[in-house]
């Protein structure tokens, strides 16, 4: 197995890492813990209004419950969900495709991508990519880019305490990491389901939370229509747009996925509107900063 040179990241853009301060608080996650100790604190004092601070204690876990079964939502930390509003972006729009690799899918989304000059976002599962090293290793040579979907893409994920949830994001890291030889920067959760203990650990990781704009929800929809108006009704400029490269919905008897059907639509659809598909790294990279810290090297 060919194990790409480590610390190999520059043939990817750098993502501006003004999106993602390693020192911000999360609020949901010091609110939680500051109502957790008011309530202890308040039943210890007045025992008799322990039934106030009970119900309070079940509206703040329902409320970050929900907000984790939502999986753009920001109330649990920050959540990626366009491509910044750069110049560059004006015309650019993101593919991202999850769950893989696959050792049938995944070739084939690769041929799509590179017939129409499309790049794009694999998350892929740490578990597969090291069964299937060389098509993780063709993505990156290609010019796509690979992050963090986690170690085993567990579906236990979103209710997994901080110790279970540290150990799939950091294994899904190394494994990349020692496949690619490029250090992933983005995560997605499994099925985008994650709870108020996964922010501080991506910002321990320097990581951030993907998700997407719109998806078409492939998994489950096997009507290549419904998936395609989903992707592109309204499709803007800067939209994240979801898809799969493995787990994808099967025609009605046929062997193909409703993914790779959809997926030349798509790219039709794109370039028909005079759009053009990057990576999140590239989409990512203010391209500003970029000048100004190339002159200052300059100097």
């Amino acid at each position: 197995m060919r194990i790409l040179p480590e610390d190999d990241d520059s043939v990817v853009s750098a993502p501006d890492r003004r999106f993602w301060p390693v020192a911000r608080r999360n609020i949901a996650v010091d609110a939680t813990y500051a109502w957790h100790a008011a309530a202890f604190l308040g039943c210890a004092l007045a025992p008799a209004d322990w039934p106030w601070w009970l119900a309070g204690t079940v509206v703040n876990h329902a409320t970050v419950t929900v907000a984790g079964l939502l999986p753009r939502s920001t109330l649990l930390g920050h959540n990626l969900r366009r491509l910044p509003d750069y110049p560059a972006n004006r015309d650019a729009v993101a593919l991202t495709f999850d769950d893989g690799p696959d050792p049938e899918e995944t070739p084939r989304v690769l041929d799509l991508l590179d017939a129409a000059g499309a790049k794009a976002t694999f998350f892929c599962i740490g578990e597969r990519a090291r069964q299937h090293p060389r098509i993780v290793q063709d993505i990156v040579a290609r010019g796509h880019c690979v992050e963090n979907h986690s170690q085993h893409h567990r579906h236990t994920f979103s209710v997994s305490l901080p110790a279970r949830i540290r150990a799939e994001v950091l294994a899904g890291q190394q494994t990349l990491k020692t496949l690619t030889g490029q250090t992933a920067v983005f995560f997605r959760a499994p099925a985008g389901l994650r709870n108020l203990f996964l922010d501080p650990i991506l910002q321990q990781a320097d990581l951030r939370l993907a998700s997407w704009t719109r998806r078409g929800f492939d998994t489950r929809e096997a009507d290549p229509d419904k998936v395609a108006r989903r992707l592109l009704d309204d499709l803007a400029p800067r939209d994240i747009l979801l898809l799969h490269d493995r787990g994808a919905a099967r025609l009605p008897g046929s062997d193909d996925s409703v993914a790779l059907v959809v997926l030349p639509r798509v790219l039709q659809a794109i370039a028909a509107r005079q759009l053009r598909c990057v990576t999140l790294r590239e989409g990512f990279s203010d391209p500003r900063r970029a000048d100004t810290d190339t002159g200052a090297g300059a100097g």
